[in-house]
């Protein structure tokens, strides 16, 4: 497919991050933040993203013009959102920009797991969120179908050989200690090794609160699962 159709492509985005060093573990990267998802999570970090059918003035032949002057400066691009998976042409514009030289990484909360099959292969590497025990996913994401649509993905990430990262955001409000061991004894099962799990900061317009991590006794407890890192904001 040549640079030339990249006109063609239709994805919604609703913003571009032109310069990313956290994004796609040890590369530069830009981001594209695709515009819409099925999910309403309550801390959800970029909440002008989530309605879908939200316009953008933002065209992906500008991305790829963009693209084409960071080429040998850049080394990755990574769709976010939002939730990518729910682009229609995904995989196209995947295609479009790897045929750039770029590595391709992807945010998602596998929010549409016949969309991640299309593109698993093209992918070079995966932040997965995991949002708490499957049996209660519908207390953070808002979304009576996310914890289905979230297991059927996490399976076809685990069988692919795509690089990739497991991660949960701890929302202390909905995410007890007894929740976070079952999940890790799930991503044991699962065979994953490693498992981030992010601060969550609640925001607004006068003021932000960060809210409480596990404490040194309690991601020890979780160590025997599984290696566990704690990242902060």
């Amino acid at each position: 497919m040549p640079i030339t159709e990249a006109v063609k492509i239709s994805i919604n985005i609703g913003a571009v991050l032109k310069f990313s060093t956290l994004d796609y573990p040890g590369k530069l990267s830009a981001v594209i933040f695709c515009q819409g998802c099925p999910n309403n999570c309550v801390y959800c970090h970029n909440p002008d993203f989530i309605p879908i059918k939200a316009t953008s003035s933002i065209n992906f032949s500008d991305v790829m013009d963009f693209l084409q002057t960071r080429q040998g400066l850049l080394e990755a691009v990574v769709f976010s959102g939002g939730d990518p998976l729910i682009q229609e042409d995904l995989y196209k514009a995947m295609f479009q920009i790897k045929s750039l030289g770029f590595l391709i990484g992807l945010h998602t909360s596998g929010v549409n797991p016949k969309h991640l099959s299309e593109v698993i292969d093209i992918t070079d590497w995966i932040g997965f969120d995991i949002k708490t025990n499957f049996e209660r996913y519908e207390t953070i994401t808002r979304n009576k179908i996310s914890a289905k649509l979230a297991k059927e993905s996490l399976d076809i990430l685990l069988k692919s050989k795509v690089a990739y990262e497991i991660r949960t955001t701890v929302d202390s409000r909905y995410i007890t200690f007894e929740d976070l061991k079952g999940i890790a004894k799930l991503l044991n099962e699962a065979g994953v090794q490693k498992w981030i799990l992010q601060e969550c900061i609640l925001r607004s317009k006068s003021a932000e609160q960060k809210l409480l991590l596990p404490n040194t006794d309690e991601i020890e407890q979780l160590k025997q699962y599984l290696e566990v890192e704690v990242r902060c904001q």
